[in-house]
């Protein structure tokens, strides 16, 4: 029997169950921050978020996605692969580890690539954070000898980066408000203005009308959405393909280097044996406390300066990653927390279904979406909920998700998807029918 016949998917007991879990409440409650993008201008969404609707239960949803999810799921999802890499990679450990466990780890993450390609391409998904995720993977396999401390080091280098030239931004911005006033002061007082001053007025003019307006690129995607949204399926390919290249691709390398980043603190939470449940519940208590006392506060000073029309000088430019990655651990701690307790087993068990067919979950929230809520050809929502009606939808899509991952799981191994991806990756079928998978074992 040759090596790459040892090499098989994770199943059964074998399982750990909490980073199914995890696993299940990132991608569901991914929906939350992905549905707006779907159903309302991105105008609106970059430049005046309050114009969706501002009432109290508007803003208490706007806040606590902004708190408590934004960039979160993404960030658990990010720690899980770097987990998951660790769960894959455990045979090739060893000095003698086979090498088709790196073959099957690049072949997963190119297919991974290109199921992220269809999703934004066929599926029309701007936000696609699979081929992101395939493409940051590829890079991963090296690093997982290093130790915990090397790789949570490296881990926040991107973070710091952010920080760094976050800071610079912020620096800028605040001379350029002082000078502002400064003139503001000599044309009060009906002072002569130099060059220089002038000069101040005009940057801050221009900020200004960015910041109201969004510049060309923004009215131009504008008439875009106004045709996707008004035409046929032409359009609206047009439209979604336009929005992934305007405001996706061009970041691909930002984008690619924070997941890369995020993978690497995951793989340091497992060999802590944080993130798969191993440390005590005394232990996540302190580290939940630790990662959300700071990052709540910072990220509730970002969302505020998110509101506001005028081009202030914004802290989120350079705490908002490091609040990300504080929070994100915040959530492992939290959900391994409660995993240590009977009641909290009972209450998250429903999750486990959710990430076994995570994958397939991720495109039906683009096909929800995209297809029938917020498609012209479907119930043509696009314009017409307030941030409240926003994440009210989410949360029935996402209830609905929960209960038919429960339904699929009693009579099958894993979520379609899944099972195409585990086919294509170990270059052979893969069981699908529980029952089947059952009576092989009998036999």
């Amino acid at each position: 029997m040759g090596e790459a016949a040892t090499i098989a998917p994770v199943t059964g007991k074998a399982r750990i169950e909490v980073l199914d879990i995890l696993r299940g409440i990132a991608i569901l409650g991914i929906f939350f921050m992905n549905i707006p993008f779907m159903a309302a201008p991105i105008a609106k969404l970059f430049l005046n978020i309050p114009s969706l609707g501002w009432s109290p239960l508007d803003q208490l949803s706007w806040y606590a996605v902004q708190i408590a999810l934004e960039g979160t799921q993404r960030g658990l999802l990010e720690l899980l692969f770097g987990a998951g890499m660790m769960v894959l990679a455990a045979k090739a450990m060893q000095p003698d580890g086979p090498v088709a466990v790196a073959d099957l780890y690049w072949r997963r993450n190119l297919w991974l690539i290109l199921f992220g390609l269809f999703d934004v391409f066929v599926l029309l998904w701007p936000g696609d954070i699979l081929h992101i995720y395939g493409l940051a993977a590829l890079l991963l396999f090296p690093f997982r000898k290093l130790g915990p401390n090397l790789l949570l080091g490296l881990g926040m280098l991107y973070a710091l980066f952010i920080a760094v030239t976050g800071g610079l931004q912020y620096q800028e911005r605040v001379e350029l408000i002082g000078r502002v006033h400064a003139v503001q002061e000599k044309q009060v007082s009906h002072a002569a203005l130099s060059p220089a001053d002038k000069k101040t007025l005009e940057e801050w003019r221009k900020l200004v009308v960015r910041r109201t307006t969004g510049g060309e690129e923004m009215k131009k995607y504008t008439e875009l959405e106004r045709k996707g949204h008004s035409g046929g399926l032409i359009d609206y390919a047009r439209m979604n393909i336009t929005a992934w290249i305007g405001f996706v691709s061009g970041s691909l390398l930002f984008n690619v280097a924070e997941a890369f980043c995020m993978m690497l603190i995951g793989i340091s939470l497992w060999k802590w044996g944080v993130i798969q449940g191993q440390r005590s519940a005394g232990f996540y208590l302190a580290l939940m406390l630790l990662c959300y006392v700071p990052a709540i506060g910072l990220r509730a000073i970002a969302a505020q300066e998110m509101t506001t029309l005028v081009p202030i000088a914004r802290t989120g430019w350079f705490s908002l990653e490091f609040a990300r990655i504080a929070m994100s651990i915040g959530h492992v701690a939290l959900i391994n927390l409660a995993v240590k307790s009977r009641p909290g087993r009972a209450v998250l068990a429903p999750f486990k279904a959710a990430g076994r067919t995570a994958f397939s979950l991720y495109f039906l929230q683009q096909i929800i979406g995209l297809w029938i809520l917020y498609a012209p050809w479907g119930l043509n929502f696009w314009t017409r909920q307030s941030w409240s009606d926003m994440h009210g939808t989410a949360l029935m899509v996402i209830a609905g998700q929960l209960l038919l991952a429960n339904l699929w799981v009693r009579a099958f191994t894993s979520g379609p998807l899944e099972w195409a991806w585990r086919s294509l990756a170990y270059v052979r079928w893969q069981p699908f029918l529980k029952s089947r998978v059952a009576a092989a074992q009998m036999a």
